[in-house]
């Protein structure tokens, strides 16, 4: 307890000295050697970049433990910012790297070395974008070196994306809404609760599936992706919200796929309203053929 507790301390420390510059948590990525390493290798990049202040690596693994994080890239917004909250930064990487041993019919062995890193922001929970370079090689270490080089481009984009999304974010705070926003109804959990109240909720016409992306198959991603969707009391989609983000393509999949479909709307003592609902995509890798 009392090593979370200095963990934690030591990261608001650091954010609270360092409030001009942006600050970055980068969890090692997995608990593989590679996964280390090259979140090691992230954190010099970054740091030789000088406009970004990283966290301490080891307080940075104190905290996610004691926050309860056991790896996870399929987090809700929620658990999400929870996590952030206990880095105290205002983004942070987590993911995955390995050095993998491959077989295929083209060749019988061959090594793929890969990393799967999600740069995340602590303030709104939200997954801000994800990347999963890959080399493959005859030989183990020469995959390695491939994917070790690609790290300073990666560092870049990374960066970028950190300034471009703390742009976005202070916009965001500072907008001034000209109207308060629509009210809407949250859906109950379930339709034995709805009728309770005097509501049916909203169906479909006809139910889509969303495509199960070659991003996501090239990183063989198995993941739920849940969705808060609001639908008017003429049937129609409006505002699609990722509430459980899974990367790899998945979530882009998902809201596609919602604003295509068409609902009849809720009801409540016979008359059509508009209501929130959290539509839920279990994806899952489809067979080798």
């Amino acid at each position: 307890m009392i090593r979370f507790i200095s963990a934690i301390c030591g990261l608001l420390f650091l954010a609270a000295n360092c409030c001009a510059n942006i600050t970055v948590s980068v969890l090692d990525l997995g608990p593989s050697e590679a996964g280390k390493t090259v979140a090691e290798k992230l954190r010099w990049s970054f740091r030789e970049g000088r406009d970004l202040v990283v966290a301490d690596p080891d307080l940075t693994r104190s905290a996610a433990m004691g926050a309860g994080y056991t790896g996870s890239l399929n987090l809700t917004v929620g658990e999400a910012r929870d996590l952030g909250a206990v880095l105290a930064t205002d983004f942070y990487l987590l993911g995955d790297a390995q050095v993998l041993r491959r077989s295929s019919f083209e060749k019988p062995v061959f090594y793929e070395a890969y990393c799967s890193v999600f740069l995340v922001s602590s303030r709104t929970g939200r997954l801000l974008a994800w990347w999963r370079p890959s080399f493959n090689s005859d030989e183990r270490g020469q995959a390695y070196d491939l994917l070790l080089r690609q790290l300073a481009d990666l560092s870049g984009g990374l960066s970028v994306a950190m300034h471009r999304a703390t742009e976005d974010e202070r916009i965001e705070r500072t907008v001034i809404p000209t109207s308060p926003p629509p009210l809407i109804e949250e859906a109950p959990d379930n339709e034995k609760a709805a009728e309770a109240q005097g509501l049916r909720l909203p169906r479909p016409y006809r139910r889509l599936r969303p495509e199960y992306p070659k991003s996501a198959a090239l990183a063989e991603a198995e993941a739920t992706v849940d969705v808060a969707v609001d639908i008017g009391a003429d049937g129609e989609v409006g505002e699609v919200q990722v509430v459980r983000w899974a990367g790899f393509g998945l979530d882009q999949a998902t809201v596609a796929t919602v604003k295509q479909m068409h609902f009849f709307p809720a009801m409540k003592n016979g008359t059509a309203i508009p209501m929130r609902v959290l539509l839920r995509y279990n994806f899952r890798k489809p067979p080798k053929e």
